[in-house]
């Protein structure tokens, strides 16, 4: 498959190791010469600096033959004209754009990305997408990563072990036998800054992180398992009243159950404009890592804070305030991903990476065949894919213990019908049947072709 990747910031430079890594032909355009050298220097992709808008960089980029451009540049509005030149003078099959400005994305507006106007087949907003995690992050105190698939039917819990979990040197094979009704597979062990698939004679360790996939009925139980308590989120302190915190806030206001949030914002204006917009959630104006206005939002008594500003500093030193303050569980949004390794220092159980919460919602979209959904497990490390088994797929018809997989890769849920079935190797998978696939970054290719991908599929 041929990609042009307009931008080669962080989220560009991801998509493009993810897809050089796999044969396909990916060049990448910056109007930044020294992102554009960076990208054709570390990765196997040809690279053009320019304007992506233009079309004779676009020309030169090879967008004549081109199978798709993703425009993942800073500005939303070269994005879109960049998709637009794509379409109107290229004929570019698939545009992908990722979009910031809530004024674009409203509903109200959708018409506005139709073919006859701006030709944009799939729209991106990273802050939904960072939203859309942290409500998943509040929704699984006991995690440090999680994500939903089979519409909610099965989830991925990211689960470190100490010394209090029942389940450690004991190897996966022996867990499945005292565990018989158990819907969960371990999927992933990270160990010693490693990630692999284990095998059924593995064992965990105090200090592992591993990967579950867990039947939705069985989150409790699983959590009860690996020494976890299940805790209800009733009250949460968002620092951080951006689009992201007041996507959150909203989102806890129209949910089922009666969270009640407080939002600190240290921008007047954005203060105001989220007191406007939010009918339950109180506003306090200020600093997010003043110790005294934390008191006041009552985050000693909270079940969670999420910090939520945009930058990264703020977060990770309010997150510190508000554990050292006792709340049990704080969540920091961090860009740069080069400071994930201090949030076990620091105390702080999860963050929220925008550039993985984008990559995994643009390459959902990459993906061939009739994929649902994909997640990216950290640094282009590992992907988890859900995806629709077609009647041409090699593995159609076949017990999962007669299928080739390679060695770094698990199926980690099957649906058949309505039904979220017990991984088991006599489990057979069938056409129409739902899979969710733990794949590590080398093997993405050899799952797409289990999957039997064409480009027709799209």
């Amino acid at each position: 498959m041929k990609v042009i990747i307009c931008g080669a910031g962080q989220v560009g430079w991801q998509i493009a190791k993810h897809l050089s890594g796999e044969r396909n032909d990916v060049t990448v355009v910056d109007s930044n010469p020294e992102l554009v050298r960076r990208a054709t220097d570390t990765l196997d992709v040809q690279g053009f600096a320019g304007f992506a808008s233009y079309p004779d960089i676009l020309d030169k980029a090879g967008a004549r033959d081109a199978d798709m451009v993703i425009a993942a540049t800073h500005s939303d509005e070269v994005n879109m004209v960049t998709c637009q030149v794509a379409h109107s003078v290229f004929e570019v099959p698939r545009k992908i754009a990722r979009l910031r400005a809530q004024s674009y994305l409203t509903a109200i507006y959708s018409d506005l990305y139709r073919r006859d106007h701006l030709p944009i087949d799939v729209v991106i907003c990273p802050e939904r997408e960072v939203a859309d995690a942290a409500l998943q992050r509040l929704a699984a105190p006991a995690a440090f990563d999680t994500e939903t698939f089979l519409d909610g039917g099965a989830q991925l819990l990211g689960l470190s072990l100490d010394e209090d979990c029942p389940v450690v040197n004991t190897p996966l094979r022996q867990l499945s036998d005292l565990f018989s009704t158990l819907r969960a597979v371990v999927v992933g062990v990270r160990r010693d800054g490693t990630l692999f698939a284990p095998e059924p004679r593995d064992q965990l360790f105090v200090g592992d992180s591993c990967y579950v996939m867990v039947h939705s009925d069985d989150i409790s139980r699983t959590l009860e398992i690996f020494g976890k308590s299940a805790r209800k989120q009733e009250r949460v302190v968002i620092v951080g009243g951006g689009n992201v915190g007041l996507s959150v806030a909203r989102e806890l206001e129209a949910g089922e159950r009666r969270v009640r949030a407080k939002m600190i914002e240290r921008n007047r204006k954005c203060a105001e404009h989220a007191a406007e917009e939010l009918e339950r959630t109180i506003v306090l104006h200020g600093d997010g890592m003043d110790a005294a206005l934390l008191s006041e939002a009552g985050v000693d008594r909270a079940d969670a804070a999420l910090c939520v500003t945009d930058d990264d500093k703020v977060n990770m030193l309010a997150a510190v305030r508000a554990k050292a303050a006792g709340c049990p569980m704080v969540i920091a949004l961090i860009n740069d991903p080069t400071l994930a390794a201090l949030m076990d220092p620091l105390g702080i159980d999860a963050y929220i990476n925008p550039r993985a919460t984008t990559v995994s919602s643009i390459l959902r979209h990459i993906r061939h065949g009739r994929v649902q959904a994909v997640y990216s497990i950290g640094d282009a490390e590992a992907e988890v894919i859900e995806a629709e088994v077609m009647s041409t797929s090699p593995i159609a018809g076949s017990k999962l213990r007669d299928i080739d997989f390679p060695e770094g890769v698990l199926v980690g849920s099957l649906r058949k019908g309505d039904k979220v079935l017990r991984i088991t190797g006599d489990l057979q998978v069938d056409e129409g049947d739902q899979i969710v696939i733990f794949a590590l970054s080398k093997d993405v290719a050899e799952v797409e072709r289990l999957l039997q991908v064409s480009i027709d599929f799209f």
